[in-house]
């Protein structure tokens, strides 16, 4: 996968908030799906199954080793990545081509700020429902490569955390299929 060295400078970044804070807060949409087989490779799917045990089926999360876990084997609670779809068009510089380079496996129109999606916090989407959990999801070393020092600064900013801009994790709680332009439904976590 190719990187592009033409990356934004933090005003740039910073000048894009206000549309950021504009996502849908309850209501929102799946905007791109993103399968990782293999460590590197990206598969761009129109539709997938979401299961309890494997998260995104025939995706490599079942098979990642975490020094998280007492076993070292796949975090339960990082199933999935979610990112807002309007921060990832940004740093991406509006060339939705690259933005499976970000390696998180569902991009929606949502807002998905701490306020807004507290651990807990459930969206149903298709006929799955997944669970957004308490893991913070932080910008990288292969998140700098791919979109600059200054986006990862910015995304793991104070305003970055509050806005979760570098995304959520998510865990499948309704197995079920998906389908890109399948609407976000969120439900209040005290309901679940």
């Amino acid at each position: 996968m190719s990187d592009e060295t033409n990356h934004l400078t933090l005003e740039e970044l910073e000048a894009g908030l206000d549309r950021i804070r504009q996502a849908p807060a309850d209501l929102g949409s799946l905007e791109l799906i993103v399968r990782r087989p293999e460590t590197l490779e990206r598969e761009v799917l129109e539709e997938a199954e979401l299961d309890l045990v494997e998260g995104l089926v025939g995706d490599n999360w079942i098979r990642r080793r975490s020094s998280m876990t007492k076993d070292g084997g796949p975090h339960p609670e990082m199933q999935l990545n979610l990112m807002n779809s309007r921060v990832i068009d940004l740093v991406a510089r509006e060339r939705r081509d690259r933005w499976r380079l970000a390696g998180d496996q569902l991009f929606v129109d949502l807002d998905l700020s701490l306020a807004n999606l507290p651990a807990g916090t459930r969206l149903a989407i298709g006929e799955a429902v997944i669970e957004v959990t308490p893991v913070p999801h932080t910008g990288c070393k292969k998140f700098v490569e791919r979109f600059g020092l200054e986006a990862m600064k910015w995304v793991n900013s104070p305003v970055g955390r509050e806005l979760n801009l570098r995304g959520i994790c998510a865990k499948v709680v309704q197995s079920g299929v998906i389908r890109t332009g399948d609407r976000l439904v969120k439900s209040d976590p005290h309901l679940a």
